[in-house]
This record gives C-alpha cells, structure tokens and sequence, in this order.
C-alpha cells in the first residue's frame, strides 16, 4: 500500500474513491504512565469547515467503537459537537490566578517557553491561545530549552511533563468538568498530528483521568515534582532547573 501526506496535514492513503487516515486515541490506563495509545484507522473528511472536522470525528469515532465498544470516546477540542470535549479544549479552559487574573491553558503554556533567544514571553498570558499560539518570537527565538512558569521552571523531559502538568493543573482547579470528563475512558484531538506535534490535549485528558482512577490525583498534584515522580516512568532528576541549578522540591508550589 502507497503512502502519502495529505495535504489536510494527517498520513492518509485512498481506498478506491474513500480517503483514509489514522489518529491516535488515547486510553485511559491504571498504571504508569495511566495513558495508552491505539492508532486507529477511519475515513477522513477533507475541509477546514467545523462540519467537516466533526464528520472525521465521528468515523474516528465509530472505527474505535468497532475494535472497543465497551470504552465510551470523548473528543476534545473545538472541533467537537459534545459541549463537555469543547470546553476541555486547551484554548477554552481556563485558569484562573488571583492577581494575575484568568488565562488558557493554551496562552500559559505558549507563555512559558524558553528559548535559546529569548522567552518566556509573559504578555502571551494576555492573548487568547491563537493568538498566543501563532507569535513569531515563538519560531524565531532558537532552540527550546525548557519552560519556566512563574516563579517554577520545568525540563523537556519527559517531553509531555509540563504540558500534562500545566492541563492537569487546570482541571483540578474545574471541579464540574473534572467530574463530568470521568465517565470516558478514551480521548481524541481530531487537530492532532504526532508527526508535527508532541503535547495533546486528549493524551492530557486521558493521564488525568487514569491517575484520578488510580486514586492518586491529588497527590500527584500537590507538587509538580509529585505529579512527575508519580506519573511517569522514566526516571529523571526532578530537581533539576533548565538553568543548571537547583530547588529543594518542597520550595515548589502549585501556582
């Protein structure tokens, strides 16, 4: 079978007249690091329209439901018709700081980079996550080195650290949707391309949702070096700053 890249930006091949493409579902798991991944072959519905992205949500959908019928699938982003996956998307959730006012998870995170040039760029906060999202300085400033947020500063690896952290974080803080969005057992991104992107809000949904099953939620936030140590497998140093130096892990707080 020939393989090409669609120019929709998914691998994708042609079945006679039918355009074919696979995502990845993330599913919840129990153990480290509480989310699994299934590649999942559907038929894809060429288009930018919101209508268009909705009909590949659902063949991704019903092409899951064919290998895992007992698993109920959430998709989360914008391009969802369930209220809930909408709502979870990263540029509609949102965190609210004190003093510092509210923000999406989208902006805070594309806030906090820090780059070889330059970052982390702050005033992102005051953006709405496309805008955030679509900075120059963000491709224009060198390597990433790390991410620092406020006062904490956090190393690329594990590579989805921060970002499961930072999404974790926001949901903790939403007690409805945090509620609601564990009754799933899988999550899809119809927006996500692993071959252009590392971090995913749906992989983020389903950790989260693992580690509330594995009943240790809380304490994995009480700390990022908490929620790192707790939820992943890959040993690190979890003291360790993008700078060189170094913080006892108790002088690191949520926000």
């Amino acid at each position: 079978m020939c393989f090409r890249i669609l120019n929709v930006g998914v691998f994708g091949w042609r079945k006679g007249k039918v355009v074919m493409a696979f995502r990845p579902v993330f599913v919840v798991d129990l153990v480290k690091p509480y989310v699994a991944e299934r590649s999942v072959d559907f038929e894809y519905h060429s288009g930018f329209s919101v209508q268009q992205k909705q009909r590949s949500v659902a063949s991704l959908h019903r092409s899951f439901g064919v290998q895992f019928p007992e698993l109920r699938v959430l998709e989360v982003s914008s391009k969802g018709n369930v209220e809930l996956g909408v709502r979870l998307s990263a540029f509609n959730l949102m965190i609210q700081h004190g003093p510092f006012g509210s923000y999406s998870v989208e902006s805070a995170f594309q806030s906090s980079k820090v780059f070889v040039c330059g970052g982390p760029y702050v005033d992102l906060l005051e953006v709405s996550g496309r805008e955030a999202k679509k900075d120059q300085r963000l491709v224009k400033s060198g390597d990433l080195l790390g991410f620092r947020f406020f006062s904490r500063e956090f190393p690329l690896n594990p590579l989805t650290y921060f970002y499961d952290w930072l999404y974790a974080s926001a949901l903790w803080r939403n007690r409805i949707l945090l509620e609601q969005v564990l009754s799933y057992d899988a999550f899809t991104d119809i927006e996500y391309n692993p071959k252009r992107s590392i971090n995913c809000q749906a992989r983020s949904v389903a950790k989260v949702v693992g580690l509330a099953r594995a009943g240790i939620l809380a304490e994995a936030l009480r700390t990022p070096v908490a929620f790192l140590e707790l939820g992943y497998s890959v040993p690190v140093d979890s003291s360790a700053r993008i700078d060189g130096r170094f913080e006892a892990p108790e002088q690191r707080k949520l926000f």
